[in-house]
């Protein structure tokens, strides 16, 4: 596939991915509303917090590696061995559902159960979940490296809105019900998933539309795992940069949910306020997030595909060198002004975005100062997002490793910090401490950028630097918004 083509259809796959995350986030951000109003603050923190947690650890852990390794590179290779590495997610979650679900449900605090009923239930469902959503992954990414847009947005679209209609309806109807409601919610929304996306190849495979666009599986037994005379099970290659991602993967998953691990293990705020710091932090990242990751996820897949891991630029294709490097300075001048205009306008009307949303409730306490916070902290998340897409795209295996121990010790560094600056500064503590994580990764990939087109003569990192007219509009309409405010 052209550059030029594969450039085109990830920007298709990041627009229409940038519409399921609204979709999700205005969905998550409308249901706790709703449900603010019919259930407890300590609900909604067990299942905001601590069981998305375990959900969110077992699918991470189990299959970010994969990922990562498997859409590296061009599409043309031998897909069966491709299938069969990213099969082995489905054991590599089981275990992993099995030994959290247990430290969840025998070493962390149990909720009261007047309060919180039903905890052990909930566990197990949560757990399940992440097994039977790994069930999809082969299919997963063969859609993603073959930039199947629209087969993403219909499935990811009706499985969030499946899982709302049925909570609502359960919190309307059943609110004694507690944590059942939330466990039913989501095992119908992995279920939905997985089955949208098996139900289309079962349609697609075989198709005159796949045989005219010379689709690499032609039936759905190819979707299997298969074994082959003398020849070894899976690409070696593809898993030793699995194994090298899934050591890296361990330590991002601390960085990425850091705060809500020292809360579920440290027990460092209780039920009720960490269901306020989730309500604060799901607004604050309301649209950091739904612009930010989808621009990650998919042109992560456009530099990896239009580049060559581990390959020095002189020895790439110029013409693509060039249009790399053009990307990823648009990319970063259109994030640095998201970014900035969030922090600008955020910090001066969060105290406005919290009554309005939740009441009283949340608008007085410490949850205004803990979103001007956060309006700080998706400044970090906008550039970090794509310097880091960048980066990863391109380490060989050796960098990879390399990097693993960076991350090894900002991981301990982070953690420490974040218990620290939590009983020193409470809640908002986390999302100082989720600053410097930030930052520190963004000067690691900052610095590899530059060293990766010093010997060329483009120069990306000039679009981290806003125009004097830029910074002095900003600085302008900071001074308005904040006396407005006041």
């Amino acid at each position: 596939m052209a550059s030029q083509d594969v450039l085109s259809q990830t920007t298709r796959l990041a627009s229409s991915s940038a519409l399921l995350q609204v979709l999700f986030r205005v969905a998550t951000f409308g249901l706790n509303a709703f449900t603010l109003r019919y259930l407890s603050r300590e609900l909604i923190g067990v299942v905001n917090v601590r069981l998305t947690l375990l959900y969110s650890t077992v699918v991470f852990l189990a299959r970010e590696a994969f990922r990562r390794a498997c859409l590296s590179g061009s599409t043309k290779r031998n897909w069966t061995k491709t299938i069969n590495l990213l099969w082995l997610t489905v054991p590599l979650g089981v275990f992993w559902s099995i030994f959290l679900s247990l430290v969840w449900l025998h070493l962390l605090e149990v909720p009261d159960p007047s309060v919180v009923p039903h905890y052990q239930a909930g566990v197990v469902a949560f757990g399940l979940s992440a097994v039977i959503e790994l069930l999809g992954e082969p299919f997963w990414v063969l859609a993603q490296a073959h930039l199947f847009v629209r087969l993403k947005v219909i499935a990811e679209s009706l499985s969030v809105v499946s899982k709302c209609i049925l909570t609502v309806i359960l919190v309307v109807l059943y609110p004694q019900w507690g944590l059942y409601i939330f466990s039913l919610a989501q095992l119908l929304y992995v279920g939905v998933l997985v089955t949208c996306y098996v139900v289309y190849f079962v349609m697609f495979l075989g198709s005159p539309e796949a045989t005219k666009k010379s689709f690499p599986v032609a039936r759905m037994t190819a979707l299997l795992p298969n074994f082959m005379e003398d020849e070894t099970f899976v690409n070696l290659k593809e898993a030793r940069l699995t194994w090298s991602f899934f050591k890296q993967s361990f330590l991002k998953q601390i960085l990425t949910e850091g705060e809500r691990y020292v809360m579920t293990f440290l027990n460092v705020l209780n039920f009720g306020d960490q269901g306020v710091y989730d309500i604060v932090n799901n607004l604050g990242s309301l649209v950091a997030r739904f612009i930010f990751l989808p621009i990650e996820e998919s042109f992560y897949v456009f530099f990896a595909k239009v580049l060559e891991r581990g390959k020095h630029v002189k020895d790439q294709k110029q013409s693509d060198v060039a249009m790399a490097a053009n990307v990823l300075e648009l990319l970063l001048k259109l994030v640095l002004l998201i970014g900035l205009t969030i922090t600008v306008f955020g910090y001066a009307y969060s105290q406005l975005a919290l009554d309005i949303y939740g009441g009283s409730m949340l608008s007085s306490g410490t949850g205004p100062d803990l979103l001007r916070y956060y309006s700080l902290y998706v400044l970090f998340l906008a550039i970090n997002g794509v310097t880091e897409c960048f980066t990863f795209a391109l380490m060989c295996k050796e960098e990879v490793d390399r990097y693993n121990f960076v991350m090894l010790a900002l991981s301990f560094t982070f953690l420490c910090i974040s218990y620290f600056l939590t009983h020193w500064h409470g809640s908002k503590g986390f999302v100082l401490a989720n600053c410097f994580n930030m930052g520190i990764r963004i000067v690691h990939s900052i610095h590899y950028i530059y060293d990766y087109f010093k010997e060329s003569t483009y120069r990306p990192l000039t679009g981290l630097l806003p125009s004097p007219f830029l910074v002095l509009a900003y600085v302008i309409s900071g001074v308005i918004t904040g006396f407005s405010e006041v």
